[in-house]
């Protein structure tokens, strides 16, 4: 018999990690647990129980998830999912999803989103693909610019204490610019995303905090690793690219550019949204070597909220009929329009599963791209276009952090 509850202490909390631990070769201490406690309330952390043992967990993050247009929306960050070996195919992430989402819906969550470390698993949870990332490899021999220019920009590597006063703000203008990004408490920035563990280097040097300043203000940051080694004299060193936020075409110019004209390396690794001015910037795009992965993945919880917060680029309007097997009561007809959705009884230009509206909710997918892959179904003509259009965004969603 599988019972599943939230957590009420650090102990349940550290058992409940070890669930997905287990698959990623580390083993959770209480410090460990009390360090995870500082993002994730242990309230929001679901464990599965078999009698006195915990065999399965999956945590909620409280983040504001950016759509287009520049607003937000209270959203889940799912994370930490996992079940023992010792308790799979029984169901018990069905239960632990079930109970997580009936949570979040209660609590006013408008969707969940996740990094998925299998695809194939939250798609029958209702998730929908919703962005795509670029990973780059590129050889410090080939970071020539298209166009040279007069460097103007000066930079300065800081520490903890003042990163954590003037970077959040510059991350906060381009969260307004990109959907997909999430909000950051305090504690997430000191003690997470700035936070410089020497037992998570993983062989790479300490990380690095760079300040771009322009005309003596704050204009742009980069977060990096060293991981140096040496053949026949040379280096064949990376420098790893954790994080690079540029709110302004000038500001990514010379940020970028300061970054790839580091010394003693051969070659530099990040991950980019796939309309990246690199591609642009570089001479030689093609050696970037970029491959293209799944990014995050969405949950709607609350059509109407959801939709009704993001902005749309015409006039005019669509009816979906949605449907959603595991949330069933949320299947239905939405009349979708720039002033607001709202549900209707109106016949449905379009039919899709909540999966395929998880795509093309932060405008990484299109509707023609559903209807190319038998994902949806045009019931009158010409709503494709129309539901495009409304939806159409001027860039990629992104996110720059695993959570």
């Amino acid at each position: 018999m599988i019972d599943i509850r939230p957590c009420s202490s650090i102990e349940e909390l550290r058992q409940a990690l070890s669930a997905i631990a287990h698959y990623v070769a580390f083993e959770n201490t209480e410090e460990d647990a009390e360090r995870f406690a500082q993002w994730l309330r242990v309230e929001r952390t679901h464990a599965a129980w078999e009698g006195d043992t915990i065999v399965g967990g999956t945590g909620a993050l409280e983040f504001e998830l950016s759509v287009p247009g520049g607003t937000s929306i209270p959203s889940a960050g799912v994370t930490i999912v996992g079940v023992l070996p010792t308790h799979r195919r029984r169901g018990v992430l069905t239960q632990l999803m079930r109970a997580q989402l009936a949570d979040c819906r209660a609590r006013g969550e408008a969707a969940a989103w996740l990094w998925a470390s299998e695809a194939t698993i939250y798609p029958r949870f209702g998730y929908g693909l919703a962005s795509r990332i670029g990973a780059i490899t590129l050889s410090r021999e080939r970071t020539r610019f298209a166009q040279p220019f007069e460097p103007r920009g000066t930079f300065r590597l800081v520490d903890l204490a003042e990163a954590t006063k003037v970077f959040p703000p510059l991350y906060e203008q381009l969260r307004t610019q990109r959907p997909g990004m999430f909000s950051r408490s305090k504690a997430w920035w000191e003690t997470r995303r700035l936070f410089d563990d020497p037992a998570r280097r993983r062989g790479s040097g300490p990380l690095n905090r760079a300040l771009l300043e322009l005309g003596g203000k704050p204009a742009g940051y980069a977060l990096y690793q060293v991981a140096q080694d040496w053949a026949r004299g040379s280096s064949k060193g990376t420098v790893t690219i954790r994080e690079v936020i540029t709110p302004s075409p000038e500001a990514t110019r010379e940020l970028w550019r300061w970054l790839l004209d580091f010394d003693w390396t051969s070659q530099f690794v990040t991950d980019v949204p796939l309309d990246h001015p690199l591609y642009l910037l570089l001479a030689e795009p093609r050696r970037m070597e970029l491959t293209v992965n799944d990014g995050v993945w969405v949950r709607l919880l609350d059509i109407e909220a959801a939709l009704s917060a993001r902005s749309f680029n015409a006039d005019g309007e669509v009816v979906l009929e949605v449907t959603d097997a595991f949330i069933p009561d949320l299947a239905g007809r939405y009349r979708v329009t720039a002033g607001g959705t709202g549900r209707t009884q109106a016949a449905a230009d379009l039919r899709l599963d909540v999966t395929g509206l998880g795509s093309v909710f932060l405008g990484g997918f299109t509707f023609a791209d559903l209807v190319g892959a038998s994902r949806a179904e045009e019931l009158t003509r010409g709503a494709v276009a129309q539901a495009d259009a409304l939806f159409a965004t001027d860039v990629e969603p992104w996110c720059p952090e695993i959570f």
